[in-house]
């Protein structure tokens, strides 16, 4: 069963957002479906569409985690696709936490933002590289699992 936010109510649908959908919001998403996929809908969005990145991918293949199939997709795209009827919306980056705040205007959504770094920030070797993808990761993982438990 899904945690009580705020408001005292389930969370039976979670939606992540960050920038483009290609790092951040897809690992959230990947990961909140392999814990929680039997007990809470969740989705991912970007403000703007990226690319998927191979580094994600592999940040997450390393725990079991299969993302390679993931389709980055704004929040316009998800609203015309599905619409937004979500009992939470975790906003990763300050873009994407504008835009949900801008959604509360006409949804009934809460919102929290979690800061998270932009791993593709990181410059170096590989192995640098992805050990900043896995210190996102293993950051998400921890929100996710102590949010929705």
């Amino acid at each position: 069963m899904a945690a009580d936010g705020p408001t005292g109510r389930k969370v039976g649908a979670v939606l992540f957002a960050c920038a483009y959908n290609a790092v951040r919001s897809p690992m959230a998403e990947a990961m909140a479906r392999h814990y929680f996929g039997k007990s809470v809908y969740v989705q991912s969005a970007g403000a703007r569409k990226g690319d998927v990145d191979p580094f994600m991918i592999a940040a997450l293949d390393e725990i079991g985690i299969d993302a390679s199939k993931h389709k980055p997709r704004t929040l316009e795209e998800l609203e015309d696709w599905e619409g937004l009827n979500f009992d939470l919306i975790v906003s990763l980056s300050p873009e994407a936490h504008h835009k949900a705040m801008e959604m509360t205007r006409t949804h009934a959504v809460e919102v929290e933002y979690w800061p998270t770094p932009d791993p593709t920030l990181v410059q170096g070797s590989r192995e640098q590289k992805l050990d900043a993808y896995r210190d996102v990761r293993d950051l998400l993982a921890k929100r996710i699992t102590e949010r929705l438990k």
